[in-house]
C-alpha cells in the first residue's frame, strides 16, 4: 500500500461545552479516494477545517506528507499542496469561468510588480502560460465552451465543477471536496463521478470527500471513516459500512436508499 499522505492524529475540537470532534483517527494514503461521511452535524466539515487550517484543534494534530501542519494558515496549506471546496458554492460572482479558475493560479505567481505593471515579456509569457493551462483544465471538465460566460450564470452542476477545477488550479496533491454532488441529479452526479476519477488519475491526486449519497460513495471511495456526534463508529470500505450495525443506526435514513 502507498504511504500515507494525510494523517488526522487524536483530533478533538471543542466549542465552549461542546465537543464537535472525539479524538478521532484515520489515514489517507496516497492517490486513494476516502470518504469522510455521516449524519448532519457529525463534524464532517469540522474536520475540512481543521486540515486547512480554518480552526486549530483543541487537542490532536495533522500530519501532511510526514509535516506537522497543525494550525498552519489556509493560505500556507495551500501552498503545500491541500486544496479544498465547500458545500455552498463560493464563485467570484463578477467573474467569467475562465477568470474564476485562474485565481487558483495566484499563488504561482512568477513575476514582480514591475514586470505587471510594465508588461515586460516574462509577464506576457507566463500569462500566456497560465491562460493554456487553465483552457486545459477546463477541457477536462468540459466547460471550455463557456470560459467567457459569467461563471454564476452555470447551471448548478456546472458551478460545482467550476469550483473543483478551480481548486485543480492550484495544483494540489491532495484534494479536499464537501459535499460534491449535492443538488445534482443522477445524470450529473454520474458525470462528476467520472470525472473525478479522470482527474485523479491525469493529476495523481489524493482525494478526500464528504458526501450524503451513499451510491457516489460507493462508487467513488476506496476507505471511507463515518462519524456520528464527532467520533468514529466505523473505517473501513463502503460496501461494508453500510451493513454495518451502528451506521445503520445512526444514519438509516441516508442509506435506505443506496
Amino acid at each position: 500500500m502507498s504511504h500515507a499522505l494525510l494523517e488526522v492524529r487524536n483530533v478533538t475540537m471543542q466549542f465552549g461545552g461542546v465537543t464537535a470532534i472525539d479524538n478521532l483517527s484515520f489515514k489517507v494514503h496516497a492517490e486513494e479516494i476516502y470518504g469522510l461521511i455521516g449524519p448532519n452535524g457529525a463534524g464532517k466539515t469540522t474536520i475540512f477545517n481543521i486540515i486547512t487550517g480554518n480552526y486549530h484543534p483543541t487537542e490532536g494534530s495533522i500530519i501532511f506528507d510526514g509535516e506537522d501542519i497543525t494550525g498552519t494558515k489556509p493560505n500556507k496549506v495551500v501552498y503545500k499542496g491541500i486544496a479544498r471546496t465547500f458545500q455552498n458554492i463560493r464563485l467570484f460572482k463578477s467573474m467569467t469561468v475562465l477568470e474564476n479558475i485562474l485565481i487558483g493560479f495566484h499563488d504561482q505567481i512568477r513575476y514582480n510588480y514591475f514586470e505587471a505593471i510594465f508588461r515586460f515579456p516574462r509577464f506576457h509569457g507566463y500569462e500566456r502560460r497560465i491562460r493554456s493551462e487553465a483552457m486545459g483544465i477546463l477541457e477536462e471538465f468540459g466547460l471550455a465552451d463557456f470560459a467567457d460566460y459569467n461563471a454564476t450564470a452555470l447551471s448548478y452542476g456546472n458551478q460545482r465543477k467550476v469550483e473543483i477545477a478551480r481548486a485543480l488550479a492550484t495544483k494540489p496533491r491532495l484534494l479536499l471536496l464537501d459535499e460534491p454532488a449535492a443538488g445534482m441529479n443522477p445524470s450529473e452526479t454520474e458525470d462528476l463521478s467520472n470525472i473525478i476519477h479522470k482527474i485523479k488519475k491525469d493529476y495523481n491526486l489524493t482525494i478526500l470527500l464528504i458526501e450524503h449519497d451513499m451510491k457516489f460513495v460507493n462508487a467513488m471511495c476506496d476507505e471511507v471513516t463515518v462519524l456520528d456526534y464527532g467520533e468514529k463508529i466505523f473505517e473501513g470500505p463502503p460496501a461494508q459500512a453500510i451493513v454495518d450495525p451502528k451506521v445503520v443506526a445512526a444514519y438509516l435514513g441516508d442509506f435506505t436508499h443506496a
